[in-house]
């Protein structure tokens, strides 16, 4: 049950309740570790998110054993719907689904509590306890004041807002990797209609993309990503960056008029509550990894891919990354720590394959030719499928060979 009085020690605090701290508390919890879960909401609670689950997160969340649970409650889909500026549109095949953060989050935290962690909010992360240089649990505030809660570890799964980090002094940068902003539309008419997860590349949308992603019950995901220059700062939730001048309110606006989909969602729909943004952490950069007593984790870690947006499967999976160092040598700081960055390490070129692919966000006309060729070419297509289902790699589409080998003869 959700309290704001926690105990005094544990062996493992984990702070923030996502999809990296609750695989991680779930994990832990299972192998009889004392673990206490902490989050500043109260659950549940909304999250900003495109809310897509692709092949990564179904393979996290059958280890958790949440999946047949989250299915249960999920609007499957069978295909990625890549649209191309020109309007050229293939589907590339893929075990996909979308639930919103709100529910999947929800159901993760009480998979966390059913394996034992203790579940306590609302509670903020102020400042790590320190005992001498190592970190031995947290300083945190509740509707009661703040409160000090010991711990032989603590791992720090608190998103892409970087306070956390900052006073733990673990922040490399505090700029946001990219920028996004979604909304929730309701329009039964268009159940149906609208089955695969969209993504929209369009010379209007200043080098980012837009995407409609299909939930449950007539209500779908819309929103508008962009992602930014490591020197960039962002000026608010959809406010202009400094040196860019975006304002996702105007991108959001503008997708809604050049993809005629979106423009009749809205038109005959119902916006469900406020249009929401959030900074996105990409790449495994921007912070450290760990500290004597301390693992960063999830997208606190920048655990989610440049170019696609999509963090939920690997913010659990280096989650899990983190439980399986701290139970492998949680006696010793320097095994853990070896042993979660080189785990880590391992994601890292699969990441930096990403930032490559990014190229087609830079460089819109890439997903005319990618699109136009997927359309006529099952090789093509299979290459696509291969990125989604991560056997293939997304880099190699967008290299200066994978572009010449396009113009190759259609097989």
């Amino acid at each position: 049950m959700t309290s704001t009085s926690p105990p005094d020690a544990c062996t493992v605090l984990v702070v923030g309740a996502g999809p990296a701290g609750s695989a991680c508390a779930q994990w832990l919890a299972h192998q009889g570790v004392d673990v206490v879960l902490v989050d500043q909401h109260d659950f549940p609670r909304d999250k900003v998110c495109g809310d897509g689950l692709i092949p990564d997160a179904h393979r996290a969340l059958e280890r958790l054993g949440l999946y047949d649970e989250v299915m249960a409650a999920a609007q499957p889909a069978a295909f990625l719907g890549c649209v191309a500026p020109r309007g050229g549109r293939v589907d590339v095949p893929g075990r996909l689904a979308v639930m919103p953060r709100r529910q999947l989050d929800d159901i993760l935290k009480r998979g966390a509590e059913r394996a034992g962690a203790r579940f306590f909010a609302p509670l903020r992360f102020v400042a790590p306890l320190l005992d001498g240089d190592r970190v031995a649990g947290a300083v945190l505030r509740g509707s009661d004041g703040e409160i000090t809660l010991r711990a032989r570890w603590t791992v720090l799964a608190t998103g892409a807002v970087p306070q956390a980090l900052l006073a733990s002094g673990m922040c490399r940068r505090q700029a946001p990797s990219g920028i996004a902003l979604r909304g929730y539309v309701h329009n039964p008419e268009m159940q149906g209609r609208l089955t695969a997860l969209d993504v929209v590349w369009h010379p209007q949308l200043r080098r980012g993309y837009g995407w409609i992603f299909p939930c449950r019950d007539g209500v779908f995901n819309v929103g508008v990503g962009v992602g930014l220059a490591q020197s960039h700062s962002m000026a608010g939730e959809d406010g202009p960056t400094k040196k860019r001048n975006i304002n996702l309110r105007e991108m959001f606006a503008t997708f809604c008029e050049v993809y005629a989909p979106a423009r009749e969602l809205l038109a005959g729909g119902r916006l469900l509550g406020a249009l929401k943004g959030a900074p996105l952490r990409c790449s495994l950069d921007g912070a450290e990894l760990e500290r004597p007593g301390l693992l960063v984790t999830g997208e606190a870690a920048g655990s989610t891919y440049a170019f696609t947006g999509e963090g939920i499967g690997k913010a659990m999976e280096t989650g899990l990354l983190a439980a399986e160092a701290l139970l492998a040598g949680a006696a010793d700081d320097a095994a853990v720590a070896a042993r979660y960055r080189a785990a880590v390490a391992t994601l890292k070129p699969r990441f930096d394959l990403y930032e490559r692919a990014n190229k087609v966000n830079e460089h819109p006309w890439l997903a005319d030719l990618l699109i136009w060729r997927a359309r006529r070419s099952a090789r093509i297509l299979r290459r696509m499928a291969g990125v989604l289902e991560e056997t293939g790699n997304p880099g190699n589409l967008v290299s200066l060979r994978g572009i010449t080998r396009l113009f190759l003869p259609i097989r």
